[in-house]
């Protein structure tokens, strides 16, 4: 059979250039926030709460969006939820006030949701099963690569043209994004132009689809497996959300970073997450190949978060800026080791209902990832201390690892387990 460059990589690389730009237009506030805050004068405790309403509203339409694109396909979807992204990452910095500040940051936040199942929803009708943690790993990757790059694209053009004028230059580079993807891209691998049947043969069967059939709410809620996996998500978000939105403020507040010190050192986390999340990818097939699915899913995703629980109580003990440098990044690297293949029990369990069942672990991630960014304002405001909330932070990370313990991806949902005796009759 001939190797080369399929088309399943094309596709693979514009996922991750969707990923890339959605997190720097994500994390440009957390970044600019000290200017935010010192302009609009925002204190810690409201600032946690313009952080948490793009996390609040990226919880509240992930369900929808993902089942969207399980219902009329991800060519569509995806292209709305950048363009819709992008509009508001421009329209942050027409912001003059806290509340339009807040009012904007939720809308983004609802344009945003459903990116990433819709992403997986793509992988799953692209990729076969052995491939599918790698390129999760390869898209989660290329999003903590955007995370890295933020501060240092962001830094230097504030300083340079303001934040204001940041954000607006921000939000054409999804516009351009949109419009390679849309024409190109084919929701059914077989329609799309220049596939080798070879590499049609490669993918397998095409993955079942649900767009024609009306979604079985009650079955899929009643799921045990469906409620470890959210649950296990809610409890890893604080890990991930404490970089996402608090890190830069509490190099700054916290650890006595610069401005400039910031810049460099908050994009190390970043680039480590990156390594995590390949390794991740990599390491979790492997896995799967020697132990089963069961153990391989679950000794990476306990191990990590357990790992990433440890390497955030040091930090949190830490004083010197050196060892908040080394733990910081460490622990982004080993939280992000878990992740694609908490992304691939998603498709393990949802097949059909994969957009929808990442939708609900993602929601759920967004629920303790707003719980955690707004929490950790009031700690500060009650303790005077950025360190203090890092406890909570790896608490939740550390309940993660239990429950992820006791999730077993080959238990497929109730919906699935119906289909498949339907047609082995």
């Amino acid at each position: 059979m001939k190797t080369g460059l399929r088309r399943r990589h094309i596709v693979l690389a514009l996922l991750a250039a969707l990923a890339i730009i959605t997190f720097l237009d994500r994390l440009a506030i957390a970044v600019a926030g000290p200017r935010i805050q010192a302009e609009l004068n925002i204190p810690a405790h409201l600032w946690g709460w313009v952080l948490g309403s793009f996390v609040l509203a990226y919880g509240i339409f992930e369900i929808p969006t993902g089942a969207m694109g399980d219902r009329i396909g991800q060519r569509k979807v995806l292209a709305r939820i950048v363009l819709w992204w992008s509009t508001f990452t421009a329209l942050t910095g027409a912001a003059r006030s806290f509340e339009a500040l807040v009012v904007v940051r939720f809308l983004f936040g609802a344009g945003e949701a459903g990116a990433f199942p819709n992403a997986s929803g793509v992988i799953a009708r692209w990729f076969p099963v052995r491939e599918r943690a790698r390129a999760q790993g390869i898209v989660f990757s290329a999003s903590r690569l955007g995370g890295a790059l933020t501060p240092l694209l962001v830094v230097p053009l504030q300083a340079a043209i303001g934040w204001r004028a940041t954000f607006m230059i921000l939000g054409l580079v999804g516009v351009l994004w949109a419009a390679v993807w849309l024409p190109w891209y084919r929701d059914d691998c077989r329609q799309q132009p220049g596939i080798t049947p070879e590499e049609i043969e490669e993918i397998g069967p095409p993955a079942a689809r649900a767009h024609d059939e009306s979604v079985p709410w009650r079955q899929l809620m009643r799921a045990r497996q469906l409620w470890l996996i959210a649950a296990m998500y809610f409890c890893y978000a604080a890990g991930p959300w404490f970089y996402f939105s608090w890190f830069p403020t509490y190099l700054m507040r916290g650890a006595g970073f610069s401005e400039r010190e910031m810049g460099w050192f908050a994009t190390l986390p970043f680039l480590l997450g990156a390594a995590g999340s390949l390794a991740g990818g990599v390491a979790g097939d492997r896995l799967v190949r020697r132990w089963g699915l069961r153990a391989g899913r679950r000794r990476i995703g306990v191990g990590s978060l357990l790992a990433g629980s440890l390497s955030v109580i040091l930090l949190a003990l830490s004083r010197h800026k050196a060892w908040v440098i080394l733990l910081s990044a460490l622990g982004f690297g080993i939280i992000d080791l878990m992740l694609p293949s908490a992304w691939a029990v998603c498709l393990d369990v949802g097949a059909a209902y994969a957009g929808i069942v990442t939708g609900v672990m993602n929601t759920a991630g967004q629920a303790g990832g707003f719980l955690c960014t707004v929490l950790f304002g009031y700690i500060v405001r009650a303790t005077g201390s950025y360190r203090a909330p890092l406890g909570l932070v790896a608490g939740m990370l550390a309940c993660g690892a239990g429950l992820f313990a006791q999730i077993d991806p080959t238990r497929s949902l109730p919906a699935e387990r119906a289909a498949a005796v339907k047609e082995a009759r």
